[in-house]
């Protein structure tokens, strides 16, 4: 079954291209990110009166003071933002970018799917490091940094799911991601969870992840595969196979592609570690363990 066309009246058209265009040119512009996501924050919450009234001197309560502090994306930090390894000069604008992402999720116009899938389709062609025609995001998306994600065309992306981009996500044409799945760009060390390892995650062409899906880092899911509802992929799903599973494993080939489809195997074949991004961490680092956990096994002396 297909679905319908669905339009906004033509004054409502407007309004949106005009706001969305006026964004876009914006933020491709020189001004500084920051002030852009503020000032459009500060409208799309209707506090402009609020707010040039604290700006001019007027009296605010603290309350009042935290909430249009918080327009400006300045004034967050992210939990992204304490990751070591990132990329601190592409971090600092897409940090901005994804404030503006989050915070326009929590207004109301962000449930106005035709205005919304619009505005964040046009932030995604700034905030990832390319993004293609066409996509579709719907609401509740979140990103490590957003700046390490390739994406294709057509691409749709449901309620609520989490795109872990510290490694890199690689997602191709016309893929499906269903509400609230987890795709997976890096692992914690078993015994030091403070260890992490990045790695390339690719979805290619056409493939579909259903409802609850989580997709480990380095996995790759081939062209037009698709994983069953709440399935754990660890490792590389065939093209034209559907996996099912904790952990998954291919079931079947899609009907129609069986002459083009390898055989199917016991297990998913695990190629993350030709996958692996190194990276360095600068020698100024003040680095800390937030865990302070004794990692010497029972028994082995630390000389």
């Amino acid at each position: 079954m297909t679905k319908r066309h669905a339009s906004l009246p033509s004054d409502a058209e407007a309004g949106v291209d005009e706001f969305i265009e006026a964004v876009d040119e914006r933020l491709a512009s020189d001004e500084d990110t920051c002030d852009v996501v503020q000032d459009v924050l500060v409208d799309l919450f209707g506090d402009r009166d609020a707010y040039e009234r604290w700006q001019d001197g007027g009296d605010v309560n603290p309350a009042e003071r935290v909430r249009l502090q918080g327009y400006d994306p300045c004034n967050s930090t992210l939990e992204s933002e304490y990751y070591a390894e990132k990329d601190e000069d592409r971090f600092q604008r897409s940090k901005h970018l994804q404030w503006l992402w989050r915070q326009f999720d929590a207004t109301p116009m962000a449930d106005n799917v035709e205005f919304a899938l619009r505005f964040r389709q046009m932030l995604a062609t700034h905030l990832f490091e390319e993004c293609g025609d066409n996509c579709r995001f719907f609401k509740g998306i979140t990103f490590t940094y957003g700046h390490n994600i390739t994406m294709g065309d057509n691409v749709v992306v449901h309620d609520d799911v989490h795109l872990d981009d510290r490694g890199a996500l690689e997602i191709g044409d016309r893929v499906s991601i269903s509400d609230s799945a987890h795709v997976l760009s890096h692992d914690h060390d078993v015994v030091d969870q403070t260890e992490v390892d990045n790695y390339r995650t690719i979805i290619e062409d056409d493939a579909r992840l259903t409802y609850d899906t989580l997709v480990r880092a380095g996995s790759k899911l081939g062209e037009n595969s698709v994983v069953g509802a709440k399935a754990i992929v660890d490792g590389d799903v065939p093209a034209h196979h559907v996996a099912v599973g904790q952990p998954a494993k291919s079931v079947r080939v899609k009907p129609g592609w069986e002459d083009v489809a390898d055989p199917i195997e016991d297990r998913l074949e695990r190629n993350k570690e030709e996958r692996r991004i190194e990276y360095d961490l600068p020698e100024d680092l003040d680095a800390f363990d937030e865990f302070q956990r004794d990692l010497q096994p029972p028994g082995e002396s630390s000389e």
